[in-house]
């Protein structure tokens, strides 16, 4: 990627207005924002902190801690932005309230949002306090230091509810406050966009506008895709450049590159899916899934890894030879060509040059991943929130371009509510369109302002679903199919995170995210499950949410030492699975998973390599996200020469091994989900056939990550686009059948 010498200032995303009413009470306001408040407090000297407003430190523990972030401060006025970031508190910032509002209002659903209600309403009475913090005066009239022994208390409580409520709100506080606080990045050094990041020139895309009116609007195509993300561009480009007509519809809006990439504050509500706050029901796992003009394919980390022969194998086992045929590996192969998949032009940055090091001396299989940059030296940390440079080959770059050219029409801001269907003589349902709700943008073209709505229905001879593994489920249920499959078999490659912190600066969010992976522990079963070793985004509100909470201090302390860590993460192949459905209050996306016994071992074995691996590379701290593991402090005195046969070393990992993953009180996280439309042989086991078409209809087709048998134990992009790449194929030559009739 060429250097840029000039500075680089993406235009402003929107943020959702604030909600017309407040989702709570003003009591269950002063009790959130007092545990907010405790999270991440404002911090003074003893002699002249008030205990109500600010945390109360000793005059030398403040002298330490304001010499020490200095001392990681790259600003000229070190001390001054060190000062102001330990007097910072989450809750003196406007921002941090109003950022609850949305996050309460618009992404919790209505099952959790009323316990937590409940909870903040029962810690507001006498009675209800005393039980859940043993004290009678409620939190939010406690003075600071208590609040801190309270929240200390919930930590390791023997009630499981308040380990998860500390959990819980620990975590909404640290991301809230990292998306709102302007003390932070000073502290940090994180460029705003990155370094010698030279703008892009986009596709300009035109979009179907409707006129105000009353009755649906009716149009007609040949196709209409439903999702632009990494199954529907790649469907829209066979099926446009096939000569049908096709009209691709999406939930969301399109942002101009030179949107990109968003604020921490702006992208997570654009750019996810319910701002990436979707929590599995028993709260140990939660989904990050795109949500934009492009789908996943806008967000994800470049990281393109073609499907394994051991799942290609498995799933041909299933009945389905097309996954060890030529023709897929034909897909593949033209898929990664059209995103100029390479690994020619890689820079490895230092978490993954860590990995690939560390694995080197212990004899760790390891490689580096393609990425679907175009022949360009990506150099890019913050693709997380859109790529500025238009250098990641994702949908938005190169497929729905494609399509364009062909052709194709595209909508967005259309909700698809459901496929219409009508009979045939057989009796058969025959998909003949699709009905939803199309929301314009504001008059200034954003999408905050009052927005008008039209009905839609658009009618078609074939209808693709590429909505995503977490909404084509939805879409099929809302159009009344009853597959007592569709949902289900929802795999999602949990992850657990490892950090290190070393002794030389790591500046982490610099370079390209994911570019190396260890697969030594891939086929722990001798069956095709394990885990995959990689490093993760290190952005500060993906990353420093995991640091662990002692108190606030201890916080702000370690947050301020992120320049030094790396961070990593044990990303199984799940064996074991769960299901998507709708929320039966509003309808929203909602899942059951639990990580198995099973692949929690093998996310243990992953975490206990990273370990191996960052101490070999020198790490003078190690932690992982654990409840009740403590952060390995590596002894200054320690025999190199013994590497990991280290004595104190081995103790901590047997520590490790012997806490790992409690019954209650883990997190896991997913960026990766498939197989909640699983493709079958027979209609009995999945939701598609071996051509992608609905089981027991007629001209319905699914082309997205949904359709997996089963895990695909790698970065699912590539995968998921080889597959969509047939289906679409398949689709487009049954049009020409029809066209000869």
């Amino acid at each position: 990627m060429p250097l840029s010498t000039e500075s680089v200032s993406p235009k402003a995303a929107s943020l959702p207005p604030l909600p017309v009413e407040d989702p709570l009470t003003s009591s269950q306001w002063d009790i959130l924002l007092a545990i907010a408040g405790t999270v991440i407090p404002a911090i003074e000297p003893f002699a002249t902190a008030n205990p109500t407003t600010h945390l109360p430190v000793k005059d030398n523990d403040y002298s330490t801690a304001l010499s020490t972030i200095a001392r990681l401060t790259p600003a000229q006025n070190a001390e001054s932005v060190a000062k102001a970031y330990l007097s910072d508190s989450a809750v003196a910032n406007p921002l941090f309230k109003e950022e609850l509002q949305r996050i309460v209002s618009y992404y919790l659903p209505h099952a959790p949002k009323k316990q937590l209600l409940m909870v903040l309403t029962i810690l507001n009475t006498r009675p209800g306090s005393l039980l859940l913090t043993g004290y009678a005066t409620p939190i939010s009239h406690q003075p600071l230091p208590v609040r801190q022994s309270i929240l200390r208390g919930w930590a390791t409580a023997r009630l499981p509810m308040l380990r998860q409520l500390f959990t819980s709100l620990t975590m909404l506080s640290k991301q809230t406050w990292i998306k709102t606080t302007s003390t932070l990045n000073p502290v940090l050094g994180v460029p705003r966009v990155p370094v010698g990041m030279v703008p892009g020139k986009g596709f300009d895309y035109e979009f179907i506008q409707f006129p105000p009116g009353d009755k649906p609007e009716v149009i007609e195509t040949d196709v209409i895709v439903v999702g632009s993300g990494c199954g529907g561009g790649v469907s829209a480009k066979n099926l446009a450049e096939a000569g049908h007509r096709v009209i691709v519809t999406e939930k969301a809006y399109h942002w101009t590159p030179d949107h990109y990439p968003m604020t921490e504050r702006t992208g997570w509500h654009n750019l996810f899916m319910e701002g990436a706050f979707i929590q599995s029901d028993d709260s140990s796992s939660t989904i990050i899934a795109g949500q934009a003009w492009g789908g996943g394919g806008t967000v994800n980390w470049s990281a393109s890894l073609q499907t394994q022969a051991f799942v290609r194998r498995e799933w041909a086992a299933r009945g389905l030879p097309f996954f060890t045929s030529a023709e897929f590996q034909d897909s593949l192969d033209r898929i990664c060509t059209r995103m100029g998949v390479s690994t020619d032009h890689i820079q490895q940055n230092v978490p993954n040059q860590m990995l690939l090091e560390g694995a080197r001396k212990l004899g760790y299989t390891h490689k580096v991943v393609p990425q679907n940059t175009g022949g360009n030296r990506h150099h890019c940390g913050h693709c997380t929130f859109g790529c500025g440079s238009c250098e990641k080959q994702g949908p938005v770059v190169s497929f729905l371009p494609d399509a364009a050219r062909a052709g194709a029409q595209f909508i967005e801001g259309f909700h698809a509510e459901k496929i219409l269907f009508k009979p045939n003589k057989k009796g058969e349902k025959v998909a003949v369109g699709v009905q939803g709700t199309w929301t314009s943008r504001d008059e200034h073209g954003g999408v905050v302002g009052p927005q008008r709505t039209r009905k839609v229905l658009i009618k078609a001879k074939r209808v693709v679903v590429s909505a995503g593994t977490m909404q084509s489920p939805l879409l099929l249920l809302r159009s009344g199919l009853n597959n007592y499959q569709i949902g289900r078999n929802l795999h999602i490659h949990p992850v657990s995170v490892l950090g290190a912190v070393h002794p030389e600066p790591t500046n982490p969010w610099e370079g390209a995210i994911l570019t190396a992976v260890v697969s030594e522990f891939e086929n722990l079963d001798n069956a095709g499950h394990g885990v995959k070793l990689e490093a993760t985004n290190m952005i500060p509100s993906s990353w420093l949410i995991w640091l662990d909470w002692l108190n606030g201090l201890d916080y702000k302390l370690n947050a301020a030492r992120m320049k030094h860590m790396g961070g990593y993460i044990s990303l199984a192949r799940d064996r074991d699975s769960g299901r998507v459905y709708p929320d039966p209050h509003d309808g929203r996306v909602r899942f059951a998973y639990t990580p198995s016994a099973f692949d929690k071992r093998h996310i243990l074995e992953g975490l206990v390599a990273l370990a191996k691996i960052q101490y070999v590379q020198g790490a003078a701290e190690i932690f992982t996200i654990v409840p009740g593991v403590p952060t390995f402090v590596r002894d200054s005195n320690a025999d190199a020469a013994d590497g990991i046969n280290d004595v104190m070393f081995n103790a901590w990992l047997d520590e490790l091994r012997k806490k790992a993953f409690p019954s209650t009180g883990n997190v896991f996280v997913s960026a990766h989900q498939m197989g909640s439309n699983r493709m079958s042989a027979r209609p009995a086991d999945g939701v598609v056939d071996p051509k992608g078409a609905v089981w027991g209809t007629r001209g319905l087709y699914i082309a997205d990550a949904s359709v997996f048998p089963s895990a695909s134990g790698v970065n699912p992009m590539v995968t998921n686009m080889a597959i969509s790449d047939y289906i679409s194929r398949g689709v487009a030559e049954g049009l020409k059948d029809v066209a000869k009739l």
